[in-house]
């Protein structure tokens, strides 16, 4: 990774991070924020979302909690697909549109105890759904007439996916113990990086080739406005704009799987990375040890990260490409 700016990174600074890890009652494990005590111990969601420019304007993902963004093949121009995360799904209106799964999707689910919503996949996947971790729903969602082809029409409901989980005998609540009641140790309050590098545009573009993927800092709401194909990602139903508190990037080595570019990435292992939150980014770690292992993210000094309350994007970043990402 090339950067543009020299760190200036104050070790003393870290203690400040070091706040007590309160466990929040009524706070997400996801997010760090207030939510209803009803869904306290709901398991969260993970639904894929196609991202092909024929697939926009997409429903319902400015309101996920975490979304991943990955390479779903190295074929058409490593197109990207997204994994969105919800704690509150029941909610939900029309979302999606619905696609296709990988197998890294399903490694990551793992680590939520969260149960991952699809179309399908590629025949690797079969190995993978057998594992006692995964927990999954796939097909059979409402088809929406828009104009598009069908591969494009699949869209998941709140109400349908209650109907779902009955159906196939899934619980709603967890069903594994986690490794600790919030996937991320948040900060009690908001918190400034002790960087020099500037972070307001963070740029996948020569990354992710085909979306041109981009996240844009916006100094109003102290977020990261997600861009692709040249624009701000808005959602279809009401033009909420997709935007995020913290990025998390991770460098990760993938395997081919054959010559139509399916892939897996080594996302249980360990490497480098950054974390960006208002306006400055500094490099870290990332650890995970199993499927079911929560990825750990650490500063130089060895500090696991505390990020900022809200919502997070997590950019799986190709060893091979990697040194294309832009920080400025």
């Amino acid at each position: 990774m090339r950067l543009k700016n020299v760190l200036a990174v104050v070790t003393s600074v870290f203690c400040a991070f070091m706040l007590s890890i309160t466990a929040y009652a009524g706070n997400s494990e996801l997010t760090g924020l207030p939510i209803d005590d009803s869904i306290a111990g709901q398991r969260p969601v993970a639904i894929m979302v196609d991202n092909e420019k024929k697939a926009l304007a997409h429903y319902g993902v400015a309101e996920a909690d975490i979304v991943y963004e990955m390479m779903n093949s190295t074929a058409n121009g490593r197109i990207t697909r997204l994994m969105c995360l919800y704690k509150d799904w029941a909610n939900l209106g029309q979302t999606g549109s619905i696609r296709s799964t990988r197998t890294t999707n399903i490694i990551l689910t793992g680590e939520y105890n969260a149960v991952l919503i699809h179309d399908g996949g590629p025949v690797y996947i079969k190995s993978y759904l057998k594992q006692p971790y995964a927990t999954h729903i796939s097909g059979g969602f409402t088809r929406v007439k828009n104009g598009k082809p069908t591969e494009y029409t699949e869209y998941v409901f709140g109400e349908e996916l209650i109907n779902r989980f009955a159906k196939a005998g899934i619980p709603n609540t967890y069903s594994a113990a986690l490794e600790r009641t919030s996937h991320f140790l948040f900060n009690d309050n908001d918190v400034e990086l002790p960087s020099e590098l500037v972070a307001n545009t963070v740029d996948l573009s020569s990354i992710f080739v085909h979306n041109k993927s981009q996240l844009l800092f916006n100094a109003e709401t102290r977020t990261y406005d997600y861009y692709e194909y040249g624009a701000v990602h808005a959602d279809a139903e009401d033009g909420q704009v997709l935007t995020f508190k913290n990025v998390i990037l991770q460098n990760v080595p993938f395997k081919k799987l054959d010559k139509n570019g399916y892939l897996t990435y080594d996302v249980v292992g360990s490497g480098t990375g950054y974390y960006i939150t208002n306006g400055k980014a500094l490099p870290i770690t990332w650890v995970k040890d199993s499927a079911t292992g929560f990825t750990h993210y650490y500063y130089a000094e060895g500090v696991e990260i505390m990020i900022n309350r809200g919502k997070t994007y997590i950019g799986l970043l190709p060893t091979d490409t990697c040194d294309q990402l832009r920080i400025g």
